[in-house]
This record gives structure tokens, sequence and C-alpha cells, in this order.
């Protein structure tokens, strides 16, 4: 009976150590499975943020690529007085102690504009510091309106030669000269108040002369093409809105690459 007694009471703890171990089993069971639970929501939490975070990024980053284009669009549309450079480059060129104007009545202008290979390119004007401001609107007009413009580079890359200036199809504005087929009388453009636009699209023509060249091809003014200067052109209107006189207009001769402004230079 003794030991019968006792194989009840073995089988007794064993039975509880059982009951235990099976309760201790299944609690690490549900605390592993929380762990894991909030692990899982940590690691989704973390990745959902870290996508959240890229898209700011992203966001930013296009914002901020956006402003700086548009930072870099305005600041290619610039003048100033002229540096010590510009005035060593066109010194004894197109400016000569003769000239009308003093060289620090003189700005330098860069601007941006559509080529006639549809990109974009920087140009340089020297104009008088009066119409600075102005030209530079213009020519940010004339860029936002994709006129095309084959070049603009300052009139001393050719040794301010006019001939060799349109001969090129370049846009100028300032350079110490008399006008076209006069004697003695100085062009506006020795004042820098007068620009010229695409020469060869827009010729100088009085009689039987035709400057440049190659401008007679585009004698007809009805057959519109490329980088033509007509009336209601965008160029057109945009230069006659500022007050502005177009050569294309002129009655004893037509200038149609030509536009001057009528200013007091002497006022202050």
């Amino acid at each position: 009976m003794k030991i019968t007694k006792n194989i009840y009471v073995f089988i007794f703890i064993f039975i509880f150590i059982l009951i235990l171990f099976l309760i201790g089993f299944k609690l690490n069971l549900i605390e592993s499975t929380s762990s894991e639970n909030n692990l899982q929501r940590i690691t989704d939490y973390n990745e959902k943020n870290i996508v959240l975070e890229n898209e700011k990024m992203i966001k930013k980053k296009k914002v901020s690529e956006g402003k700086d284009i548009k930072e870099e669009i305005v600041d290619s549309f610039v003048f100033e007085p002229l540096s010590k450079e510009v005035i060593h480059k066109i010194e004894g060129v197109s400016w000569k102690k003769e000239a009308p104007v003093k060289l620090e009545d003189l700005s330098y202008v860069r601007v941006l504009y559509w080529g006639f290979d549809e990109k974009e390119h920087v140009g340089e004007l020297i104009v008088h510091k009066k119409i600075a401001q102005e030209i530079t609107d213009i020519f940010k007009e004339l860029y936002n309106a994709k006129f095309p413009i084959e070049k603009i580079k300052l009139i001393d890359e050719y040794e301010a030669n006019d001939d060799l200036s349109m001969a090129d199809n370049n846009t100028s504005s300032f350079c110490f000269r008399g006008i076209t087929g006069g004697k003695g009388t100085l062009s506006k453009h020795s004042y820098g108040i007068a620009i010229d636009i695409n020469p060869i699209q827009n010729p100088y023509i009085k009689g039987e002369k035709i400057s440049p060249k190659a401008g007679r091809q585009y004698i007809d003014r009805g057959n519109i093409r490329k980088g033509m200067i007509v009336k209601d052109s965008i160029c057109y209107k945009t230069f006659k809105e500022k007050g502005w006189i177009w050569g294309g207009e002129w009655k004893s001769l037509k200038d149609y690459q030509h536009f001057e402004k009528n200013i007091d230079l002497n006022e202050e």
C-alpha cells in the first residue's frame, strides 16, 4: 500500500510539473508572438517613415531644383557697369575717345536667348545705362516667347566692323560709328540707344542697296520665316510697347533689323 501511495504522489508531482511547463511554454509563445508583432509594427512604421521621408526629399529636391533653375534664368538677365575686362576689350575698338558717350555711361548686359538651333544661348550687349534695365526686360520677354535670334555678340568680336557683324547675322547694339549710307552723322548705335536684330532676316534696304547681301532673299516681307521682324510679331510689339522706333516703318528706306530709342541722355 505504501508503494502504491508513493506512485500516486510521483504521478501527481509529474503531472503538476508538466502543467507548469506547458503554462510556461504557452506564456513564452504568447510573449514571443507579441514581440514579433511589435517588431513587425516597428519595422513597418520605420519603413513607412523612410518612404515618406524619401518622398519628401524628392519633392524638396524638385522644388529646390526648380528654384535653382528659376534663379539661374533670372541671373542670366543682368546688367552692370563695364568691368575692367570689358573696357579693355572695347577700348579703341567699338569705343574711342571721340565717342559721344563716356565709358561710365555704358552698361554691360547679359541675356539668355533661343538660337536658330532651338537651344538656349547666352548673349552679350553693351547699351547706354539709361536703357539697360529696359533692354534686359525686352530680351527676357523675347526669351519667354522663344523668339529666335541667331547670335548676340559684342561687335568687338568683328573688330567693330558693322558689315562683318551683319554678314554673320549678329545682333548688336553699341558701336561708335556713322549711320549706314551716311557721312558725318553719328548713328544712334554710337550712343548705345539702338540695336540691330537678325540682320540677314531683317536687312537694310535703300534703293538698290541691300545690307547684308544675304538679306536679299528676305526682301519679300510677306513670306514670314524664322527670325524675321514684321508688324505684330512678338519682337515688334515688345519694342514698340516700350516706345522704341522701328526702322521697318521708315519711309525713305527700310531698316528692318533696327530699333532705336529717343531719350534725353543729358537728363539726370
